[in-house]
């Protein structure tokens, strides 16, 4: 990785671990005391920043870290609703079968292990597993301009997701819920059933970042 590129991933890290406040103004300075980054990386990155819409130049205030607000919202999902159709498509085809069952056994127990109640470890892992099905799903496309942009998306859904810090027990049984309807979908390779299990997911997935 070259330095831009290091400076880019701290970035983002501090950003979604919070190190970093939404609507926070920055200088270039103090990019590069948040990253530990020199500040010839700081520079080359801004600009990827900016094309990726996580930070804006406002005029005599300096760099704007991104804002979240219903624009931001309806935008992002719109955008993961039309690129994760498009993989679903592909998915229902291509998915192997054991890597469904698997699937499938790992949803079963979280959501059993969630109802006797959730753990920081739990949640963790829930949340990882969900981000990784979504994200192996846009791979299977082969297709990297497709899974960069989902990539950039994803940060900006999951800073939506970190405005709120409560996960309860039945948010994680009720994701998992969802999921298992996709994945159950999937693995009777039934097209139309798969896509209307990911657009309910999504819409509900919408609806609680409305909430915030």
């Amino acid at each position: 990785m070259t330095l831009r590129d290091q400076a880019y991933e701290t970035f983002t890290e501090q950003l979604l671990s919070r190190q970093i406040s939404l609507g926070q103004f920055v200088s270039q300075r103090e990019l590069v005391k948040l990253t530990g980054m020199p500040l010839g990386a700081i520079r080359e990155m801004i600009p990827r920043l900016e094309a990726d819409g996580l930070i804006r130049t406002v005029p005599n205030r300096g760099l704007q870290i991104l804002q979240v607000d219903m624009g931001l919202i309806r935008n992002a999902f719109q955008l993961r609703l039309l690129l994760e159709r498009e993989a679903v498509r592909n998915f229902v085809t291509a998915a192997p079968e054991a890597e469904l069952a698997e699937l499938r056994e790992r949803h079963l127990v979280i959501r059993a292990t969630a109802r006797q109640g959730v753990t920081p470890d739990l949640l963790a892992e829930a949340q990882a597993m969900d981000w990784n099905m979504h994200d192996r799903m846009i791979d299977a496309l082969d297709n990297d301009l497709i899974s960069g942009i989902y990539r950039i998306n994803s940060i900006k859904i999951r800073l939506i997701r970190n405005e709120d810090t409560r996960m309860l027990p039945e948010l994680v049984v009720s994701v998992m819920d969802e999921h298992l309807a996709l994945i159950e979908a999937l693995a009777a390779r039934d097209p139309a059933a798969a896509d209307a299990a990911l657009v309910a997911h999504l819409t509900s997935a919408k609806q609680r970042a409305v909430r915030l």
